[in-house]
């Protein structure tokens, strides 16, 4: 698609729609007023190339069964050959609806009930809730802050791990805190995880989205590693509930196999199919100006916040920023108070780990209009504070 017909100047309003992060706003935030910036999926107009797309498959009138095709599968490979030097063929790929079933799924594969599987927080909160639903024991692997950038702890590690860990949940660029791991550091994880035959099911969703160089797990370690893939971050689909899980090893294959079939899977949505190939297959483009935009949003954010006594983490990859709020000397109830009174509704920080306690996530992944609105009421709120 032609960059010049691509815009995030303004977008669609989803206040009428039954979108989550408006629908819970007076639950949550005891407001419909506030600006919803806590769930990660983008108030930007999805790609006019995957609608166009998605209006053409529904001149057929027959909307029944379909199997994930071959050439969406193909798309997507060449698309992660492309964009992270990922090699994957279509066999080590398969359909889910949700990086979280896929976690779910790992999680029954590779261990048993009572074994333990490592969370590295503050992180994405459905890593807790997937681990403790399914009767296994979280093992909290904090990460640790220096000069403002987070880097992963393998020292505490490896004092927690013992040989009931069979797990480890990775978020890769990491949600909240931004990070785009690096390949020594991923490296030195693989080392420690191999030593100790432990899998590690990374969380790689947010991969487009990285303003540093992302490196596959897969490329480094495919005997250990299970990927999670999707369209829904980087081009707004995650409505249509399609993913893919991939899995080079075979041995590890056929161990998620066991638990993936008896779950019924089945292959998504034929308008979910079209969406995936099309996306895959043109957004180029899309992506390129979509990342100059949320870097945009960020640097605004960042001017904003310069001389505040609010520090803005650097943001490696996700479309997420987080926000240390510590020296502003509240308490996380208050914190949520302070945003909700300036009419921002963002995700405490608590939300993602105890190691949250002090900060805010709040979601770049807005138009340049709303994103005017959003610095306007946070420096208003900044100066009356």
């Amino acid at each position: 698609m032609e960059k010049t017909l691509i815009s995030f100047a303004t977008s669609a309003d989803r206040s009428s729609t039954n979108a989550e992060k408006y629908t819970k706003r007076q639950r949550l935030f005891g407001s419909d007023e506030v600006i919803p910036l806590w769930v990660a999926d983008m108030d930007l107009d999805s790609p006019s190339f995957v609608l166009e797309a998605i209006r053409k498959r529904l001149d057929h009138p027959i909307l029944g069964y379909e199997e994930m095709p071959r050439t969406a599968l193909e798309a997507q490979a060449k698309w992660l050959k492309r964009h992270h030097e990922v090699d994957l063929d279509t066999k080590d790929l398969l359909y889910s609806p949700s990086v979280v079933a896929s976690i779910n799924t790992a999680i029954e594969a590779f261990s048993s009930l009572g074994d333990a599987v490592v969370v590295q927080t503050p992180v994405y909160a459905p890593f807790f809730k997937s681990v403790t639903s399914l009767d296994r024991v979280v093992i909290h692997n904090p990460l640790v802050q220096k000069d403002g950038i987070y880097k992963m702890n393998l020292e505490d590690l490896k004092a927690r791990c013992d040989e009931k860990t069979k797990l480890l949940l990775l978020c890769s660029p990491h949600n909240p805190v931004g990070r785009v791991w690096s390949e020594d550091e991923l490296n030195d994880l693989v080392n420690f995880c191999r030593e100790r035959h432990i899998i590690i099911f990374s969380d790689e969703v947010h991969c487009d989205l990285s303003f540093a160089k992302h490196t596959s797990l897969l490329s480094l370690a495919p005997d250990i590693a299970v990927c999670a893939y999707g369209v829904g971050k980087t081009f707004n689909l995650s409505g249509l509930a399609i993913s893919t899980l991939a899995i080079k090893d075979a041995s590890l294959l056929e161990r998620f196999l066991k638990v993936y079939n008896a779950r019924h899977f089945g292959f998504g949505s034929l308008l979910s199919h079209t969406a995936f190939e099309v996306a895959y297959s043109k957004g180029d483009a899309w992506l390129e100006l979509l990342l100059d935009h949320i870097k945009s949003n960020y640097d605004a954010l960042a001017d904003l916040l310069r001389n505040s006594p609010i520090k803005l983490t650097p943001l490696e990859g996700t479309y997420l920023a987080w926000l240390d709020c510590r020296a502003l000397k509240l308490s996380d109830r208050e914190l949520r108070a302070f945003f909700t009174s300036a009419g921002l509704g963002l995700s405490a920080g608590t939300s993602f780990g105890r190691e949250g306690s002090g900060f805010m996530r709040l979601n770049l992944a807005i138009s340049k209009e709303a994103m005017s609105e959003v610095l306007a009421r946070l420096k208003k709120a900044l100066c009356d504070g």
